[in-house]
């Protein structure tokens, strides 16, 4: 053998040597977390930032579950979170309220371009309001221009104060009414609450009946959803459940459990992470709507330069809103907030693989600490429904 084949062979080999070492490697290098152990940290990374309480759960194509808690339910007793716990579904709401809707529009009971004027005659009217300008399709998209003005506490003193009081679908619109629309119908994109109490009276003009029976008649009672209740006015919640809190800055840590939703006629509804997953995955899955429905509802717009802040390139379509995927595509959700439970979600398209995460305490007091919250309850979110896809 000749010094140069010797010199070639033995390049040949050695560069054999070392795929094989490098193959090694990589088979021995550890995989990423498993689904249950990525589920752990991150409720526990969310509990790090100082939120009481944390219950989580996601269930994957083959029916699995994966269900953690992290922190406690209650600051005074230590009792531990339960996985089964009650929160309140606050603006998750907005979708069981949507999906009513296109249910109807689906029975030519309704039709998305009705005007507020068909079902609402002189209600939104003042002020620039012009309710024969307004379709159903800009109340579920948020793109009506009615202004967002519902009571709410901003400290301590304002909760106490305002906790239990009580106002009608028609009160809370008429403070919208006393203030200048944000933009012409059609023309612009702000979150409006008024505009789902509207959506919740034209239910109740359509059908006779008030929304919160409509949904479920329509959607909790199919789907057998017996764990989501609506609580009206009542200011308490079934049991079990974390006990809510508000943080309004350091020393004000506010137990705020006990208080009436402002829109309790139409979003008062408490739920727990088994149904609220069970809910978003019969949406996609195509069980509550017909095709035609659902693609309308999937038809969306960008959302605000002020909460793209916290849903980065996020759209909105008619009562859900979409969210891009760090492993590609987006994902389905509307995630809710109210009375110390924030609460986030998300659906893949197809319906099959869905997370709920509820934290039982909104830390509220700096937009930093809002968006803070956002992004670790997302990281969540995106964590599980990639899972098994990288």
């Amino acid at each position: 053998m000749t010094s140069t084949l010797r010199g070639r062979l033995s390049v040949v080999l050695g560069a054999a040597a070392l795929l094989v070492a490098e193959m090694a490697t990589a088979v021995a290098q550890p995989a990423g977390p498993s689904l249950a152990e990525q589920l752990r940290q991150d409720t526990a990374a969310i509990h790090a930032l100082g939120i009481s309480g944390v219950q989580a759960r996601v269930i994957t194509p083959d029916g699995g579950q994966s269900v953690t808690t992290s922190g406690t339910a209650d600051l005074n007793t230590g009792l531990p979170v339960s996985s089964d716990g009650y929160f309140r579904m606050a603006s998750t709401a907005k979708t069981l309220v949507a999906t009513v809707v296109l249910q109807l529009e689906a029975e030519h009971t309704l039709t998305l371009d009705d005007t507020v004027d068909r079902w609402l005659p002189g209600v939104v009217q003042g002020n620039g309001n012009d309710g024969s300008r307004i379709t159903i399709r800009h109340l579920l998209q948020h793109t009506s221009g009615v202004h967002d003005d519902l009571p709410g506490y901003t400290t301590p003193e304002e909760y106490y104060q305002q906790r239990y009081d009580l106002y009608s679908p028609e009160a809370l619109v008429a403070r919208a009414m006393a203030q200048a629309p944000d933009f012409p119908p059609g023309q612009g994109w702000q979150y409006s609450n008024t505009g789902y109490v509207l959506l919740g009276m034209i239910i109740q003009q359509a059908t006779g009946r008030p929304a919160h029976q409509e949904i479920e008649a329509r959607i909790v009672g199919p789907l057998g959803l017996d764990q989501t209740r609506w609580t009206g006015a009542s200011p308490t919640l079934p049991e079990p459940r974390a006990r809510a809190y508000q943080f309004f800055g350091p020393g004000a840590e506010v137990d705020v459990t006990d208080q009436i939703p402002v829109e309790h006629e139409t979003l008062s509804w408490a739920t727990t992470t088994r149904d609220e997953n069970s809910f978003f995955r019969a949406l996609l899955g195509g069980r509550l709507l017909p095709a035609r429905q659902l693609t309308e509802m999937k038809q969306t717009v960008p959302v605000s330069a002020e909460l793209q802040q916290l849903w980065p390139s996020g759209r909105y379509g008619l009562g859900l809103a979409e969210r891009p995927l760090s492993c590609g595509g987006t994902y389905w959700s509307h995630e809710g907030g109210d009375g110390g439970y924030i609460t986030l979600n998300g659906v893949t398209e197809d319906g099959m693989r869905s997370a709920v995460v509820s934290m039982s305490e909104a830390r509220g007091d700096t937009p930093e600490h809002v968006l803070e919250q956002e992004n670790v309850g997302s990281a969540l979110i995106d964590h599980a429904l990639c899972a098994g896809s990288r």
